[in-house]
């Protein structure tokens, strides 16, 4: 079994209760809202254009960024959050999908989110995904990626997560790992947890500049 197919399957296992606990949650957290709000006004002043959620879950971060006036579909490896997200919005598109592999012609996307969606990947899978993002993103557009934070010298450090394995990532290096590949970084942000969660939320947003 590879290992989008593990990670999908175990969402599939916990759907209902996962949907359970982060409906609703984005309306508590201003900061993370900004983040948002900062990424869709950048696409629109940039002329906007196709844009996609990998990693959509139950289809609510593509919602939000939907109402902000982004023309946006989402992919999960889940069939289970695909389907839950086709019923709860019938007017977007979603897909069963992996991020290793999109499904989109070089340079025809203007804006990629990434929203606690690389946190499971192994982190010597990390550059080739991230690659797979500059690929199919147009000179000028952008992507947000959301992860857990580690604050210490150690670049990423695994953790359990309470669906399947996940990894910490140190900011400065995933911004790094993002410079390498072509990224140019635009902004940075790192908020303290809230009371349910067990350790500081990241948030990098970048740009292909050519």
């Amino acid at each position: 079994m590879s290992h989008s197919v593990e990670i999908g399957a175990a969402y599939d296992d916990i759907a209902d209760l996962y949907i359970e606990v982060v409906e609703g949650q984005l309306a508590a957290q201003p900061l993370d809202r900004a983040m948002l709000d900062t990424f869709s006004e950048l696409l629109r002043a940039n002329e906007s254009g196709p844009v996609l959620e990998v990693g959509c879950g139950p289809g609510r971060i593509t919602d939000y960024l939907s109402g902000r006036g982004l023309d946006i579909s989402g992919i999960d490896v889940s069939a289970r959050m695909i389907a839950y997200a086709r019923g709860r919005y019938p007017n977007l598109r979603f897909d069963e999908g992996s991020m290793e592999r999109l499904d989109f012609g070089d340079g025809t996307l203007a804006g990629l989110v990434a929203w606690y969606s690389i946190i499971h990947l192994p982190p010597d899978r990390v550059p080739d995904v991230l690659s797979e993002f500059y690929r199919v993103l147009r000179p000028k557009g952008h992507a947000l990626l959301a992860f857990q934070a580690i604050e210490t010298s150690v670049a990423v450090e695994a953790f359990d997560h309470r669906v399947a394995l996940s990894y910490r990532w140190s900011p400065p290096r995933l911004a790094e790992v993002l410079r390498d590949i072509g990224f140019t970084e635009v902004c940075r942000m790192v908020r303290q947890p809230e009371p349910d969660e067990r350790g500081a939320q990241a948030y990098l947003l970048v740009t292909r500049d050519h």
